[in-house]
């Protein structure tokens, strides 16, 4: 990770690879001399209050580059990797393309050291069967789907994706179906991937195949389209890793003040793999999606507004 001082930037070419990590005041980052650095940083952090979807607002930039430092040394392909398919990704184009370029590096890090160690560490699992994993009524012209695995925070498991996958299709199919709204029961809204499903796969090439022919980010991607606004999550509690990357593909997404959202995949040695490197980057840009991702912290739903990754916050 090369960290750059936008109090003195360097005068060379920037590498065209790797993790960029800029610090500076407001005053640094409004000089001309950074604003190369700033388009090309993984991100620039700033103790200063600092509108620029290119810059973090942190407590301390000395805290944040130890902790970055840290998981970037602890997990350096994935972060890597990471930078890489953000840089190599254009959100605002097709979908289809995004999400197969996010899954390939998905599966190619599924083969690596760093997945394989958190694996290790996990030990054997099993995700528990439960009944009913998503549910979904229809209301009028309102189809109403609700993630079902409250005692799991609503973890998403294989047989909740084909449940949601199925449930979708009634919007897809049916023209007379003019809003559709996601939320979870429970505590939470979506805690992201079941744990205990990971490392499953028969093989990373057969889990590329999967998750880009069953793809919930498409169907989605496709709704929010035809729908707007009209596509709607509600979210709440946790909101994490696929439950994030999902709902932000959607055409309006409402947060409870309780919500909390981050993207942890880095952790286990991965990178999103439900879209969210295409759905959480057109909402708040590839910097702050790096952000999120490199140092595992979530946003509150106020600071989750005002990225513009959530479009309204509920009091209750």
């Amino acid at each position: 990770m090369q960290v750059v001082d936008l109090g003195a930037p360097p005068t060379g070419p920037a590498p065209p690879t790797g993790v960029i990590v800029a610090v500076g005041t407001a005053a640094d980052i409004a000089s001309p001399a950074a604003q190369p650095w700033l388009d090309r940083a993984s991100f620039t952090l700033s103790e200063d209050a600092v509108t620029d979807r290119r810059v973090v607002t942190v407590e301390s930039t000395t805290t944040a580059l130890t902790e970055l430092t840290t998981r970037c040394e602890m997990w350096p392909q994935a972060a890597s990797v990471c930078d890489d398919v953000l840089r190599g990704t254009d959100p605002p184009a097709s979908t289809l393309a995004g999400v197969v370029i996010e899954s390939l590096a998905y599966s190619t890090l599924q083969s690596g050291s760093e997945f394989a160690a958190w694996l290790q560490q996990r030990g054997p699992a099993t995700a528990p069967a439960l009944p009913d994993p998503v549910l979904a009524d229809r209301d009028g012209n309102t189809l109403h789907i609700r993630f079902n695995r409250p005692s799991r925070h609503n973890a998403f498991s294989s047989d909740a994706r084909a449940a949601l996958l199925e449930a979708l299709d009634v919007a897809r199919y049916d023209p007379g179906v003019d809003e559709v709204v996601i939320s979870g029961n429970g505590p939470s809204f979506c805690s992201g991937g079941d744990l205990a499903e990971f490392g499953s796969f028969a093989d990373p090439a057969s889990a590329h195949v999967v998750r880009v022919r069953y793809s919930p980010a498409l169907v989605l991607d496709e709704l929010a389209t035809r729908l707007g606004p009209r596509c709607v999550a509600r979210v709440h509690g946790q909101v994490l890793g696929s439950g994030l990357e999902m709902a932000a593909f959607c055409g309006w997404v409402e947060a409870h003040r309780d919500s909390a959202l981050g993207l942890p995949e880095l952790g286990l040695g991965l990178i999103p793999g439900a879209g969210g490197t295409v759905s959480v980057t057109r909402r708040i840009g590839r910097w702050r999606t790096a952000y999120l991702v490199l140092s595992g912290r979530t946003i509150d739903a106020a600071t989750a507004l005002g990225w513009g990754l959530v479009d309204a916050v509920e009091a209750a």
